[in-house]
């Protein structure tokens, strides 16, 4: 597996863990909707909660929750409405944002959540 790609399953076991200590339940982890995937989908209370999670070693290029930008939302308004079709949901839906920064195995990461982000 690519380095890029170790750090971004890394820095999704961190935010699995993350939510979970929340309270959350974990329903879906990479959920494929075609080329598009949904990284955790989970609930909490009878809301169903579709998390993208960004990972970044440091903050040389900017803050990680800056990449989930126009075209990465638009991708995934696709893949929620697929999911929430395929499994006929007919709970809240919300859209939260995780960014971890840190690298595997060195110190703490730090673990930023925003909930209710806009999907616009």
């Amino acid at each position: 597996m690519a380095t890029h790609n170790e750090l971004g399953t890394w820095g999704e076991d961190i935010a699995a863990i993350y939510l979970e200590r929340k309270g959350y339940i974990i329903l879906e982890r990479d959920w494929k909707s075609g080329h598009r995937d949904i990284d955790i989908i989970a609930t909490d209370g009878n809301q169903v909660i579709f998390v993208e999670v960004k990972t970044r070693r440091n903050q040389m290029f900017g803050e990680p929750e800056d990449a989930v930008n126009y075209m990465k939302l638009r991708n995934l308004r696709a893949a929620i409405n697929h999911y929430v079709k395929f499994k006929r949901l007919n709970n809240d839906i919300r859209f939260d944002v995780v960014s971890v920064i840190g690298t595997p195995g060195i110190g703490t990461p730090e673990i930023k959540h925003f909930e209710d982000v806009p999907m616009y």
